[in-house]
């Protein structure tokens, strides 16, 4: 082996150790969903709405599924609205599926939201602790009249057994605008306040949400609520 090939077969296995996650994750099938999430297993957890999509994840504790539900409902203004979602996460074990966490939303009455739905474009799988556990973010949003400008976002971040969100109300003019934070956000592991910090800048740079000016700022500030115009 001449000594080209060896610095390339050093640079190919540092490259493949830096790339190697520590947690992995799947996007189940229809096919597995159908497997593991029977009729008798949706009926015992009252999974009523259908399921959008189903995420497997393996961390020290043990194999995980975050499952995604939305409610269609009939409207005017879209080719599909839904009116309600639910999310779930389920740890596997030796019993079979046991419920860890849950969440729910909805399109608020007598106003413009047409339809929520989960931002998995956002959604995020990690363990940015290194704790050996995932620390799952989760985002979705309304859609209004005028689009994402009169809708909401919230940003769901669950960490050692506790669901911290960040929630925003977004708006055509900018006095409409207004961002609330857990207190508790500013509390969590500085890399987990980056990567929604990440998540934030990017639903701005895809037009799907436009926070306060100075946003960035009040986050360094440890502000819970900010909405300068």
């Amino acid at each position: 082996m001449n000594k080209i090939t060896i610095i390339l077969f050093l640079f190919i296995y540092n490259v493949t150790l830096a790339q190697s996650p520590n947690i992995k994750s799947k996007q189940l099938s229809e096919k597995e969903i159908d497997s593991v999430f029977t009729t008798n297993v949706k009926d015992k957890f009252q999974i009523n709405y259908p399921i959008y999509r189903i995420y497997e994840f393996t961390d020290k504790i043990g194999t995980k599924f975050i499952v995604m539900t939305e409610n269609e409902t009939e409207c005017e203004e879209l080719d599909k609205c839904f009116k309600t979602l639910k999310g779930y996460c389920f740890i596997l074990n030796s019993d079979g599926l046991k419920l860890k966490w849950t969440f729910k939303d909805y399109i608020l009455p007598d106003t413009y939201e047409y339809t929520i739905t989960h931002w998995t474009k956002y959604f995020k799988i990690d363990d940015y602790d290194k704790d050996g556990i995932v620390d799952p973010i989760v985002v979705y949003g309304t859609k209004g009249m005028n689009d994402n400008y009169d809708g909401r976002i919230k940003i769901l971040i669950y960490y050692k057994g506790e669901k911290i969100a960040i929630r925003h109300q977004n708006g055509v003019h900018d006095s409409e605008r207004n961002t609330q934070v857990d207190k508790k956000f500013y509390t969590l592991p500085l890399k987990i306040q980056a990567q929604v910090k990440i998540i934030m800048e990017n639903i701005e740079k895809n037009d799907h949400g436009i926070f306060p000016a100075g946003w960035q700022q009040a986050l360094k500030n440890k502000e819970t609520k900010f909405d300068k115009n």
